[in-house]
C-alpha cells in the first residue's frame, strides 16, 4: 500500500495503526460507516459522474486535472475524494485547512516530488480549502501547475470569492447539488439495511423516513446523523423508528444559513425577489430563515428601505414610510420584538402595488447627464438674489406659480437640449394610476406654447 501521511482533524482522521484515509470502525459515526465505497453507491451528482466526465476519470484513475469540489455539506465532496484516493497507482494525502499551515503544505509537496521520482502520483485532498490563507493557497500553485500533486479541494463557499485566482485557473470547478428527496430516501433505507450501518437492527416507518428527508435539507450526513440518534432511541424500545421517535430525538432542524457565504446572499436575494413578485408568504418564509439564523435585523431593515423606493415608489408612497419606521423601530427596540416590525413592513411591501418608474426615471436622467446632456440653466431660473445678478439677466422673466389660480403655468424648466424629455413614466398601478392622469395635465400646461 502507498505511503500515506494524513494531517487532518476532519473525517479523514485515522485510528492508530490504520493508515487508510477512509478507515472506519464499529464505533465510527453512521455517516462515516455508510460512506460509498464505489461509484455505484453514490447517489445524486449524476451530472458530475457521467461516462467520460473529469470526475469519473479521476475516480477511475485516469484523470489528470485538479478539481475544486464546491457544494453544500453532505452532498458527497469527501466521498468523492475518498474514492479518488483508491485510484490505481496514486498516493493519497489529506490536509485540513483547520489545522495545516504553510509548513505542512510544503512538506506534502516535497514528499510528492520524491514519490514522483519513483513514478507515483500524489492526490492531495484539502478539506475546507476556503479557510486557507492566500499564502497557503499560493504555496500550492507551482505543484498544481506542474502536476507534482493532483489537487482535490473541497469547499462549501463559492470558490470565485474564496480561492485565489491563480489556483482557480489551474483547476476545474465542479459544483455539487443538494441531494433530492429520492436520494435521501435511498441513503436512509440503505443505512437501515446495510451491515455497515444498522444492519436491520431497527425498522423505520415511512413517515419517519419522510421526516428525515425534510430535516436533511438535501444533506445526507444530516439525515444519517438524525437516523443514528433516532435508532438508539428505538433500540431501547420496540425497535421501530417512528415519526414520534424522530421528533423526540431531535428538537428541530438546524437552519441552513451562512451569514458570510453564498447562503447569506441567496436568501436575501430570494427575500427581495419574493417581495418584488408580491408573494407575501414566500417573503415571510425567507424573513423567518434569516431571523432564526441570527441575521442582523438592521441589514434586513435597510434592504426593505431600499426596496420601498426601488420597486414600489410612487405606486404606494406610504411603503417608504413603513420601511423607514421599521428601520428606526429595529434600532430602538431590537430583537426579538423587532421581528414583528420587520414582518409588518414585509407584508406591507409585498402586498403593495409595484412600480419601478422612479428607479427608471432617475436612471435615465443620470444616463443623460453622464452622456453630456446638461446644458446651461435657463436664464429665468438662475439665482437673481445676489448683487449684479439682475445685470446678467438672471431671474428675468421668471413666472411665480403661486400667482396662478391653478398653481401651475407654462414655463420652461429644463435646459434647452432637454426640453420635452420625459423621465418619469408612471404605471397604471396603485397611486400611480391617479398620478399618471394628473401628470399628463401638468405637462400639457407647463409645455403650452412651445
Amino acid at each position: 500500500m502507498a505511503n500515506l501521511r494524513v494531517v487532518s482533524d476532519s473525517l479523514f482522521d485515522l485510528p492508530a495503526g490504520d493508515r487508510r484515509p477512509d478507515a472506519v470502525t464499529a464505533a465510527s459515526p453512521l455517516a462515516v460507516r455508510m460512506r460509498p465505497a464505489t461509484l455505484d453507491e453514490v447517489v445524486g451528482q449524476e451530472h458530475l459522474l457521467r461516462p467520460g466526465s473529469p470526475m469519473r476519470r479521476l475516480v477511475e484513475g485516469s484523470g489528470a486535472a485538479s478539481v475544486i469540489l464546491y457544494g453544500p455539506p453532505g452532498t458527497g465532496k469527501t466521498t468523492l475524494a475518498s474514492l479518488i484516493s483508491h485510484a490505481t497507482g496514486r498516493r493519497f494525502e489529506a490536509l485540513s485547512a483547520l489545522s495545516a499551515g504553510v509548513k505542512e503544505v510544503r512538506a506534502v509537496i516535497d514528499n510528492a516530488r520524491r514519490a514522483a521520482v519513483h513514478g507515483e502520483q500524489t492526490v492531495l485532498f484539502i478539506d475546507e480549502v476556503h479557510r486557507f490563507s492566500k499564502t497557503q493557497q499560493d504555496a500550492l500553485l507551482a505543484a498544481v501547475e506542474n502536476r507534482v500533486v493532483l489537487l482535490v479541494a473541497a469547499t462549501t463557499e463559492n470558490p470565485s470569492f474564496s480561492v485565489v485566482a491563480p489556483l482557480l485557473s489551474r483547476s476545474l470547478i465542479l459544483q455539487l447539488q443538494p441531494l433530492g428527496g429520492d436520494d435521501i430516501r435511498a441513503v436512509v433505507q440503505r443505512a437501515v439495511a446495510d451491515p455497515r450501518g444498522l444492519g436491520g437492527a431497527v425498522r423505520i416507518a415511512a413517515d419517519a423516513v419522510e421526516l428525515l428527508v425534510q430535516l436533511s435539507a438535501g444533506d445526507a450526513r444530516r439525515a444519517l446523523t438524525a437516523l443514528e440518534v433516532a435508532a438508539e432511541t428505538a433500540a431501547a424500545g420496540d425497535g421501530e423508528v417512528t415519526l414520534e421517535v424522530v421528533e423526540q430525538s431531535l428538537d428541530r432542524a438546524a437552519v441552513r444559513y451562512d451569514r458570510d457565504g453564498d447562503q447569506h446572499y441567496d436568501v436575501i436575494s430570494a427575500f427581495i425577489k419574493s417581495i418584488r413578485g408580491s408573494d407575501v408568504d414566500a417573503a415571510l418564509h425567507y424573513l423567518a430563515r434569516m431571523l432564526v439564523a441570527g441575521e442582523d435585523p438592521r441589514f434586513v431593515a435597510r434592504r426593505l428601505v431600499i426596496l420601498a423606493s426601488e420597486d414600489i415608489g410612487m405606486a404606494d408612497p406610504t411603503a417608504l414610510l413603513t420601511a423607514v419606521a421599521a428601520a428606526q423601530t429595529v434600532a430602538l427596540i431590537g430583537m426579538p420584538e423587532a421581528q414583528l416590525t420587520l414582518a409588518h413592513a414585509t407584508v406591507h411591501l409585498a402586498t403593495a402595488p409595484k412600480s419601478n418608474a422612479v428607479t427608471a426615471g432617475i436612471g435615465a436622467a443620470i444616463a443623460d447627464v453622464r452622456a453630456g446632456k446638461a446644458g446651461p440653466v435657463p436664464a429665468h431660473l438662475r439665482d437673481g438674489h445676489y448683487s449684479g445678478a439682475a445685470g446678467l439677466g438672471h431671474g428675468r422673466g421668471y413666472r411665480y406659480p403661486h400667482d396662478d389660480p391653478d398653481g401651475v403655468l407654462a414655463q420652461q424648466y429644463p435646459p434647452d437640449d432637454l426640453a420635452g424629455v420625459e423621465y418619469y413614466r408612471p404605471t397604471g398601478r396603485g397611486a400611480e394610476r391617479e398620478i399618471g392622469t394628473r401628470l399628463g395635465r401638468l405637462r400639457a400646461i407647463i409645455r403650452r406654447g412651445r
